[in-house]
């Protein structure tokens, strides 16, 4: 499995998006980009997660960095949820996990005893030329979305 770490380019990808469209990390290029990789739509933590960033979206939109938030939920689960909470950020989805895997955030965890594959919550703040600028692994949601505004303000 790939981990990823500040200096290395950040790996390609092309997802589908809550409302028919799709996100390229190729065609954000001369922007910094924060991906926040997250379990699952609508569940306590990621819904404080999504909250959080989105509350914050016009502060990193003046510090030239797109907010992109990803699951392997489905487009359509990501649609009710963005409806749900009035999110204004964008949902990509990888449901074949293939993007996930390259970024190195679909793991085996473990709860009470059992073992599945799962997404380590995860953040990743890539610069402007496509080369990741920091890594946050095992993120723990609180104070979070201030602490990357803060390093993509310094980026």
């Amino acid at each position: 499995m790939a981990t990823i770490e500040a200096g290395d380019k950040a790996p390609l990808f092309t997802l589908p998006t809550d409302g028919g469209g799709h996100v390229s990390l190729s065609g954000l290029r001369g922007h910094k980009v924060l991906l926040y990789f997250y379990p699952r739509d609508d569940t306590s933590g990621c819904t404080r997660e999504a909250i959080a960033f989105n509350r914050l979206k016009g502060e990193f939109e003046k510090a030239d960095t797109v907010i992109i938030g990803v699951s392997a939920d489905s487009v359509a689960s990501h649609e009710k949820f963005k409806k749900k909470h009035d999110l204004g950020l964008t949902l990509a989805s990888d449901e074949k996990r293939e993007m996930l895997e390259n970024y190195g955030v679909w793991v085996e965890k473990s709860m009470y005893g059992r073992k599945f594959m799962g997404i380590e919550r995860t953040t990743v703040l890539i610069g402007t030329d496509g080369t990741v600028a920091q890594v946050w692994p095992k993120v723990s949601v609180e104070g979070h979305a201030e602490e990357t505004l803060k390093a993509a303000r310094e980026l």
